[in-house]
């Protein structure tokens, strides 16, 4: 359904009054699944709209069954077809659908979507401005579809989710199947299930069973016949194995109603003796920032080209997985992460103020994008906040402490499995990993900062001036953890640092600290604060800041338009001197 739509701004609030989804005005055409803001949308207007309307058609054969998805709308959205309410949703970042029937007609129908997006700091915005114009490092707003939509044929009883947990080291995969209609009573009909994993084409475990309960589990072996080494096909940053899934839903009489075809990685991240470990062995993370906008497009990808392309740059410069940056991309990349080993660490936009609303917002949609993203192997890293936006005063306020918690265990009671980084930069409370935001600009103050920062823990000396204990702030004026909370020996990691950015002119334009006058500068500096962060032995990896510019912040490797800046030959050299 991406293409051509029917497009009007409803500045007067008039459309549902006048019932649009009846009789659409006339009105300008929008390209989805990109914003009205973006040059790409075809209308490129920058100035913020409360309300947006959009309409198109399509044809069908047959009444049966459609599925509508949207894969992402910010903020609010109500949906008709053929003037029909289908129902309505509010968050701006995960996936939603309806099913079309009864409302759908053989030939011609029509699709109307009202989208209401306000600028307020209560709803997760992540990078989005709720000024009128740019600031610091805050960008355009985006504003109605900016993911794709499309229609898929299914019947309303069908597996409407996969729940997807390997077990490495048993060679298991636990799958967890939820039906749409998950009413299963004594006197509903019997379901059955039959499930069979591949790999490479091979048949590896096959399943098959009644469907007893609201929902059902089984569990299948992963071991490959005539393989050497153990039998299952691990997921790694050097070999990610994919097995493919296919699991298939019958009723009573054996009839097949609905197959689903998925894949899953088989790997194993954890924390062991202070250390991230990626399938038992210690993981040292070289990741970059990266926040997923185009010059084009915003928060929008042009293409999966476009996708794939950011991803083998990546590579090419030597990281092995990247911090996608308040914002959660498009499902096509976080698949291609899967089928090239990149790492990913998957963050939750930011709300900007602290207020019962700002909370309810938060949390439903960060429960259902866990859900949504949860069957991915490069998935390794859960960060639901970043540097205390939105839970302001959290280093001395018992609420925001209190909501960083409920929410780390929320997140575990649905995924046990992944490290979760609280409130990542510093001001942690609850944290599987201590992170911290650092934007020193020298080698030598970063090695005088963090070299001997541990000696309290064997020494004795609590009061000694250590980052861990909160006996000194770094980054100017941060402390590592909130005022109840404490270092537990979680595995440290540098996650943003960096920030050059080369001289340019116009006060918008900046990167952090001094900017730099050539590629000489530029290599030497970089050189030098990656040296001294890798060799100091305790710290666990890095994210440097960042992969492109973005708008006003031009401290990315590369420009706008995907161009390096520097010698990336010279990146990967730097990075790979730590593995």
């Amino acid at each position: 359904m991406d293409g051509k739509w029917k497009f009007s701004f409803d500045d007067q609030n008039e459309g549902l009054v006048s019932e649009w989804y009846n009789n659409f005005p006339a009105a300008q055409e929008i390209v989805v699944p990109f914003t009205y803001e973006t040059e790409l949308s075809g209308i490129n207007d920058p100035s913020h709209h409360k309300i947006v309307w959009y309409e198109r058609s399509f044809e069908v054969s047959g009444t049966d069954n459609q599925v509508l998805y949207f894969e992402g709308v910010d903020f609010e959205s109500q949906v008709w077809l053929n003037g029909h309410l289908l129902g309505s949703h509010k968050g701006g970042y995960e996936r939603f659908s309806f099913d079309l029937e009864p409302y759908l007609k053989s030939g011609e129908n029509i699709i109307t979507v009202r989208v209401e997006d306000s600028l307020s700091s209560e709803q997760p915005r992540g990078k989005q401005r709720w000024l009128k114009d740019n600031f610091a490092c805050w960008y355009v707003q985006s504003t109605g579809i900016w993911k794709s939509v499309w229609l898929e044929k299914a019947p309303v009883q069908r597996v409407d989710y996969l729940k997807l947990t390997p077990n490495l080291d048993l060679d298991l995969l636990e799958v967890e199947v939820e039906l749409k209609d998950a009413s299963v009573l004594p006197d509903t009909p019997n379901y059955f299930l039959e499930a069979e994993a591949t790999f490479e084409g091979e048949l590896v475990s096959y399943h098959k069973g009644l469907f007893g309960h609201n929902s059902a589990g089984f569990i299948l072996d992963t071991r490959v016949k005539g393989d050497a080494v153990g039998g299952t096909k691990v997921w790694g940053v050097q070999n990610p194995n994919l097995y493919d899934l296919n699991v298939r839903l019958y009723d009573e009489q054996g009839n097949l109603l609905d197959e689903v075809v998925s894949y899953f990685g088989m790997r194993k991240i954890a924390i062991e003796n202070g250390q991230v470990t990626l399938n038992n062995h210690s993981l040292y993370q070289r990741l970059i920032l990266d926040q997923g906008y185009w010059a084009e497009s915003g928060i929008t990808p042009p293409s999966v080209d476009a996708l794939e392309k950011d991803i083998d740059r990546i590579l090419e410069m030597g990281y092995n997985g990247l911090r996608k940056h308040q914002k959660l991309e498009d499902e096509r990349f976080l698949y291609l992460c899967d089928a090239k080993g990149v790492l990913v660490w998957s963050e939750m936009a930011a709300t900007y103020v602290f207020t019962d609303v700002a909370l309810a917002q938060y949390t439903n949609e960060w429960l259902q994008i866990v859900k949504q993203y949860y069957n991915h192997p490069s998935i390794i890293t859960w960060v639901p906040f970043n540097e205390s936006w939105g839970i302001k005063g959290i280093n001395s306020l018992e609420r925001p402490q209190k909501f960083t918690e409920g929410i780390y265990y929320l997140t575990k009671a649905i995924d046990p499995n992944r490290p979760i980084i609280t409130n990542d930069g510093w001001e942690h409370t609850i944290s599987d990993i201590l992170t911290l935001h650092d934007y020193e600009e020298t080698g030598e103050a970063f090695s005088k900062r963090y070299s001997d920062h541990r000696d309290y823990a064997t020494d004795g000396n609590s009061n000694k001036e250590k980052i861990v204990n909160n006996g000194k702030q770094f980054n100017r004026d941060w402390f590592a953890f909130a005022s109840n909370s404490s270092y537990k020996g979680q595995p440290i990691i540098i996650s943003e640092f960096g920030g050059i950015a080369f001289t340019a002119e116009g006060e918008k334009q900046w990167g952090y600290g001094s900017q730099v006058k050539n590629e000489a500068e530029f290599i030497s500096r970089f050189d030098k604060i990656h040296a001294a962060i890798q060799d100091i032995p305790y710290i666990s990896g890095y994210c440097y800041t960042q992969l492109t510019d973005v708008e006003q912040e031009i401290n990315g490797l590369l420009t706008p338009n995907r161009d390096a800046k520097i010698d990336l030959r010279e990146i990967k050299r730097i990075n790979e001197r730590r593995k």
